[in-house]
């Protein structure tokens, strides 16, 4: 048997597709939801979801599985900050809440494998920053209890929550 080799960009351009799928995927569960049972029922929905999803990511995490795709899942920038595929999808969509709870996952994965910590956004693209970048941090009393009981938990990533927050108000 003969093994093919793939270039770079050929790979990364399809795991491109894929994310772009998965951004599309999130923002029709997403959509649907809001539409089906309002803003905050839907959100709520869209946060446990991600929680799960979050949970689903530590375990097979910690069970040797790679977290993330090495090349294609970002737009390689000269000197900038990295362009989140996902991200470019929900801009487009016109989505940037909606799509920013999908950005959850980060603190829900790492929360799920140590609800002492959590990795947060310190910029985040779609909230109108030039990239996403992150830090990992304790979490508070607060973050714990908020996130095993699945009470809006959104909080715990301030940027994300603030943005949120405006949407309400």
């Amino acid at each position: 048997m003969t093994e093919e080799m793939v270039p770079l960009v050929e790979a990364e351009t399809q795991v491109k597709v894929v994310t772009i799928r998965l951004a599309l995927l999130h923002l029709a569960y997403s959509k649907t939801l809001i539409e089906e049972y309002g803003w905050d029922r839907g959100k709520q929905l869209i946060l446990d979801s991600i929680k799960r999803y979050g949970e689903y990511v530590a375990d097979r995490t910690k069970k040797g599985y790679q977290s993330l795709p090495k090349y294609g899942f970002n737009e390689r920038r000269e000197g900038k900050p990295p362009l989140c595929e996902l991200g470019k999808i929900m801009l487009e969509m016109g989505e940037p809440e909606i799509g920013s709870l999908y950005c959850l996952i980060d603190p829900a994965k790492t929360m799920a494998a140590d609800i002492n910590t959590k990795l947060i956004h310190t910029k985040n693209m779609i909230l109108g920053d030039d990239g996403c970048e992150f830090t990992e941090v304790p979490t508070t009393i607060e973050d714990r209890e908020n996130f095993v009981t699945g009470k809006d938990w959104l909080m715990v990533d301030p940027i994300i929550a603030k943005k949120i927050r405006e949407k309400i108000d």
